[in-house]
């Protein structure tokens, strides 16, 4: 019975998401465009749980490039009403539309001309009715047994805001580099920040040339811990040689395979990065290539480590 009923409320909130994609709609659209033209903040307001979401909202706006902070209608009527400028946005969330507080205090923004994103369930309410633009969150049950405490409710208005947050960022062109700068602490902010330099290994790297033999090479390899020698002529990088290479070799030369140049097994021009770009950089190469590590570049084309799928994993060497 307790995982049934666990299962299902999950159920309900899933179902209560779906539907609400058919709200997307040019309401959606209107609110985004408002909020990528606002010369100023996004205010989100909100009383209780509706509150909560909103400040969860601010934030998730914040850290994707949008200046936002949430501030509650109660503290607005002693004073903090002054942190709200007339360049500023308001998103006010009332899942009623009729929360007291809330639609008391919109009154004090629409005589200044702040623009409003009311986002409710009833599109008749008082916040609707207020609002320049309304989003509509309507449920069609809450998820509890009793279907009175806000749940499928409070998760659409949330999924709703992070709809919001992404729209916003596939306009700005919002990438890695700008959510680092926004990041800087933590193992994400670190991982985002840090460069290819940091994190490659430079030490006892396995060079060979093109007319070293194949017999050689293994060993090389197999000192080496890295799956792989690179080939180089003089300071060129001119192929790589990786396990897979070798394997294919045998299989194909057999007992020929042992005193067969590096230069008729190596692969041709090997997928390389620069030592200053940044590790998400190499493991996007590497995810987008299907392989498993990069050659490292420094700026004049010298070959100065090698980076490994390991090195850009959360989880891994990189947060020892």
């Amino acid at each position: 019975m307790i995982l049934e009923e666990g299962k299902q409320c999950l159920r309900i909130e899933a179902q209560a998401i779906l539907d609400t994609i058919d709200h997307i709609d040019e309401q959606f659209e209107r609110a985004v465009r408002l909020i990528l033209n606002c010369r100023g903040k996004v205010i989100v307001t909100g009383v209780g749980k509706s509150g909560h979401i909103g400040s969860k909202i601010a934030a998730t706006l914040a850290s994707t490039g949008t200046p936002s902070f949430y501030l509650n209608p109660l503290d607005a009527y002693h004073g903090d009403l002054g942190m709200i400028g007339t360049d500023d946005v308001v998103m006010a969330i009332s899942y009623s539309g009729m929360t007291d507080e809330l639609v008391r205090f919109i009154p004090l923004l629409k005589e200044r001309g702040i623009q409003i994103i009311g986002m409710s369930s009833n599109p008749e309410s008082l916040l609707a009715r207020y609002a320049d633009i309304h989003i509509h969150i309507a449920v069609e049950k809450e998820a509890d047994p009793l279907n009175l405490v806000p749940t499928s409710s409070t998760t659409v208005t949330m999924a709703m805001g992070d709809a919001i947050a992404c729209a916003l960022m596939s306009e700005r062109h919002f990438q890695s580099g700008d959510f680092a700068r926004l990041h800087p602490g933590g193992d994400l902010g670190k991982r985002l920040l840090t460069r290819v330099e940091d994190m490659m290994f430079k030490d006892n790297l396995p060079f060979v040339s093109p007319t070293d033999k194949m017999g050689e090479v293994i060993e090389l390899i197999t000192q080496g811990k890295l799956g792989l020698a690179i080939v180089t002529e003089g300071d060129q990088l001119v192929g790589i040689i990786t396990d897979g290479d070798v394997r294919r070799a045998m299989h194909r030369l057999k007992e020929a395979f042992f005193t067969t140049p590096v230069a008729e097994v190596m692969a041709r021009n090997p997928k390389t990065i620069q030592a200053k770009a940044r590790i998400v950089e190499a493991g996007e190469q590497m995810n987008h290539y299907s392989i498993h590590s990069l050659i490292v570049l420094d700026e004049t084309n010298r070959v100065v480590g090698v980076i490994d799928s390991f090195s850009c994993l959360p989880g891994t060497r990189f947060y020892h």
